[in-house]
């Protein structure tokens, strides 16, 4: 990309925002930053506990990536947020104008499969269904691109190269 522009990798539990993220910043030059990082301790009690998220308990969550977003504008950066809702979106977008959205899409039992395998995760995959009942992808007046996640870590990462260069023609 010629624009540093920071990136949020998006989607729901599994789809690989962790693991996409980093390769994205490597391929890309700028840093990366974990989302998970931001959530507050009563947030990751909650979710391990089983218990979704409410718009409340994720507030301070999208303002911390978004002050954090807002310090990379023109410099770029990666970080990941689930990003679920077009008000989540706007929120981070408000911290962070130019953020642009890559959302990871897939099918829902492959997601599961990749939830099913992960070791030392807060995230379980009963949580998986309201993930999926929230999201509301990304709508075209929305700066961002999808990319399905089947194949490699490094082939998502590729597709979401070019994806996102083809966004700034």
């Amino acid at each position: 990309m010629s624009t540093p522009h920071v990136v949020v990798v998006m989607g729901v539990a599994g789809t690989g925002k962790t693991t996409i993220g980093p390769l994205l910043a490597a391929e890309l030059g700028v840093p990366y930053a974990e989302g998970d990082d931001f959530h507050p301790p009563a947030n990751i009690a909650k979710m391990s506990a089983g218990t979704p998220l409410g718009d409340a308990d994720r507030w301070p969550w999208l303002d911390a990536i978004g002050q954090w977003a807002h310090s990379r504008a023109g410099l770029g950066g990666v970080v990941s947020s689930s990003a679920l809702k077009r008000a989540y979106r706007d929120r981070l977008r408000a911290e962070a104008p130019g953020a642009v959205f890559l959302h990871l899409t897939g099918d829902r039992a492959l997601i599961e499969r990749r939830m099913a395998g992960r070791k030392g995760h807060f995230m379980p995959t009963a949580l998986l269904d309201s993930q999926f009942a929230t999201l509301q992808p990304l709508q075209e007046d929305e700066a961002g691109v999808r990319v399905d996640v089947s194949g490699t870590p490094e082939e998502i990462t590729d597709r979401a190269v070019a994806a996102l260069r083809r966004l700034e023609n």
